[in-house]
Parts: structure tokens; sequence; C-alpha cells
């Protein structure tokens, strides 16, 4: 399944997704894609920016409230300890209220879950958002610090200190499921999940189109998932155009003399998935399944 899937967005999109399968403690297979470097970095920017301007928020409101009645380093201590307390509250509170996606992986479409496929325990979420204090902000928070040191051990403290945030953000390139050292600690993983149209109203929709069952012959369940995806897609002039193409190869196939207009398009490939879907769970209940369209049914070989 993991490997047909893999050919549909190659066929679509260019490109594979990283999937796996997990597999839950009741024995369900359960397929995930695996979120790419590139959405994660950008659902934690994102995070960040709502966690800096809550923070900033609370400190002009504390400011106003406590000018002149505290010492600096009171005041330092105050500081510090509140940003600890936000960052960590703010990742730990969404997780936990929202089934594994702060603001930010929503924005994404990513979430968080259980390696295993059971559910999201709260100790998993608090440990791999309090390791991202050793991972990211201790070292930083020491490399900011400046210490009073000669200029030659400062620069060995700093190299450390930056070493080793560049060594952890480094860890997700190393294992093929993106893993940082939180996700390795807490038994966790983040997973892309695509908001998807759904595809009941195609199989409920009366259409004017109607094809013969050796029309219908020409494509298998490989072809007819491809057309689910190219569907399901968000309406866009790329994929306005993708559909064409599809139509004019589809119309070939087939034999289909009449030309399908352009704004008629999707209307026709709904109506083409409709009869095709239909058809091929017909002929599966009677024994004949075609994968795709170079292999005849199983009954006919």
């Amino acid at each position: 399944m993991a490997q047909r899937l893999d050919r549909i967005n190659t066929f679509l999109e260019g490109a594979s997704r990283n999937r796996r399968e997990i597999i839950s403690p009741e024995g369900i297979v359960l397929e995930v894609d695996v979120a790419n470097h590139g959405e994660r970095l950008i659902a934690f920017i994102i995070d960040f920016f709502f966690w800096m301007l809550a923070t900033g928020l609370l400190y002009l409101m504390l400011a106003l409230l406590m000018v002149e009645r505290v010492s600096g380093a009171v005041a330092t201590t105050i500081v510090l300890f509140i940003a600890f307390l936000l960052r960590n509250l703010y990742f730990i509170h969404f997780e936990l209220a929202s089934q594994g996606s702060t603001p930010g992986k929503r924005i994404t479409h990513l979430r968080v879950i259980d390696r295993g496929g059971g559910p999201l325990l709260p100790g998993a979420i608090v440990a791999r958002n309090l390791t991202r204090e050793v991972e990211i902000f201790l070292p930083l928070g020491l490399f900011f610090s400046q210490p009073a040191v000669s200029s030659g051990a400062y620069f060995w403290y700093s190299a450390a200190c930056l070493g080793w945030v560049l060594l952890i953000a480094a860890l997700p390139f190393f294992n093929r499921d993106h893993l940082r050292a939180g996700d390795l600690i807490a038994g966790t993983m983040v997973i892309s999940v695509p908001r998807r149209q759904l595809l009941a109203e195609l199989v409920a929709t009366e259409t004017a189109y109607a094809f013969s069952r050796s029309q219908l012959d020409v494509y298998g369940a490989f072809e007819l998932q491809v057309l689910e995806e190219l569907l399901r897609r968000p309406l866009s002039l790329e994929t306005s155009q993708v559909q064409q193409q599809v139509c004019r190869k589809i119309c070939s196939k087939i034999g289909w003399a009449e030309p399908v207009p352009a704004e008629k398009t999707a209307e026709f490939l709904q109506a083409f998935y409709t009869a095709e879907r239909a058809h091929l769970e017909r002929e599966q209940l009677f024994g004949r399944f075609r994968a795709d369209k170079s292999e005849l049914p199983a009954a006919r070989r």
C-alpha cells in the first residue's frame, strides 16, 4: 500500500513523501508521512514568533507594574524565569490541548504522535519539550551570558556552546524519521497531516456522462487512485492544467470521441472516477481485480 501511494505521489508531484508504517498496540498498521526538515523549521519559526510576541507583551506589563521597585539583579532573574516558563508552557500546553499540534504545527499541517502507535501521553510531551532547553536554549543562554574570562578561554567556551547547538540541530539529518533529541527521548515523531477534501460527493454525484464496460476496463486501481489524488487537490491554475492533460489522456485511451470543453474537465473527471470506482468494486466482487492498466484481471489470465 505504501509503495502504491509513493507511486501516486511520484506521478502527480515528481517526488515521494517519506512514509512510514506504524503498528499500533492493537495490531493495526498505520501509514504516516514523516514531516520533512523544512516543514518542521517553518513550524518552529512560527511558534517562536508567537512565543516572542507573548513574552514581549508580558514583559511590558511587568515593566509598567514593577518599574523602580526591584533591583537590576532581581529583575534579570524574574525575566529569565518568565522566559523559561513561557517557552515551555507554550509548547506543552498547545501539544496537550490540541492533540500534538502547536499553532505553528497547525498552520503547516504537522502533528506530534507516539512512535509506537499508541496515545500521545502527557509525560512524552513534557519530556520532548523540556529537552529543548538542553538542546538549544541552555547553550545559547551560556553563550550570550559572556562570562568574565580571558579572550582565549572565552573563544573555546563560545565554540563549545555553539558546537553543541549545531550538533544537536544536525541530529534530524542523520536518522530516517527526522527525530531530534527530544523525540528520541520521549518516543515521539512529527508527521505531516495534509488537509484533503472528502470524495464522498464524487461517488454520489449524478452525471450526464456514460461509459461502457470496455472503456472502464482500460484502467485499474492504481490509475483510479492517481485520479482520486488529483481530484483532491485544491483548485488552482496548475491543478486545472494537470486535470486538462489527464482528461485528454483518458479520452485518448478510452476512445472518447466527443471533445470535453475546458470548463467541463473537472466534471468529466469526477464522472469517470465515479464510474471507474463502481466498475472496479463490482469486478472485485467477482474475483476480478486489476492493479493497473498493464495488468489483466486475475480471472481473465
